[in-house]
C-alpha cells in the first residue's frame, strides 16, 4: 500500500496538505505533518488524528503511536508548489551535488522555472534543479 498517496488523498479531502511523513524503523511511530492556509491549530491536529486513526484501522495500517502536528516554523520544502507558495521568504537549501563547489545555500526564494527553484544569496540568483535538492527548509524570521 502507498501510505503517502493514501494520506495525500485523505488530507486533501479534509482541506489539509500533507507536508511530511515519518515512520520509525520498526514502524511503531507514525508522524504526520500537516498544513493549511492560515496555519494549523491543536483542534486541526485532533480532528486529523481521529480521522486517520479510523482510516488506518479500515486500511490495516500497522502502527503503535500516531502523532499529527504542524510542520513548524522551519517547515520543510519538498514540492515545486512549496517554493512558489513561500517565494520571498528566507530558506536553507542543501544540495546532493555541489554547484560551483557549494552545497549549502541560505537566501531568499525567488521565482523559478519548471523543475527549478531560484534562490538569491548575497545579490546573486542561483537556479537549482529540484532533483538536486537534498533538503530544503524555511528559516524563521524573529
Amino acid at each position: 500500500m502507498d501510505l503517502q498517496g493514501l494520506l495525500d488523498n485523505t488530507l486533501a479531502g479534509l482541506g489539509y496538505e500533507l507536508v511530511d511523513l515519518e515512520r520509525s524503523a520498526k514502524g511503531a511511530l507514525l508522524r504526520v505533518f500537516i498544513d493549511k492556509p492560515g496555519g494549523i491549530t491543536v483542534e486541526d491536529c485532533a480532528l486529523v488524528s481521529n480521522h486517520l486513526s479510523r482510516l488506518f484501522t479500515v486500511e490495516n495500517v500497522a502502527y503503535d503511536r500516531l502523532e499529527v502536528s504542524s510542520p513548524g516554523l522551519d517547515r520543510p520544502l519538498r514540492k515545486a508548489e512549496d517554493f512558489v507558495r513561500f517565494a520571498g521568504q528566507k530558506a536553507k537549501l542543501k544540495l546532493r551535488v555541489p554547484m560551483e563547489g557549494q552545497r549549502n545555500f541560505v537566501g531568499v526564494i525567488c521565482a523559478g522555472e519548471a523543475g527549478k527553484v531560484g534562490i538569491e544569496v548575497d545579490g546573486r540568483v542561483w537556479s537549482i534543479d529540484l532533483g538536486n535538492l537534498d533538503k530544503a527548509r524555511l528559516m524563521p524570521a524573529f
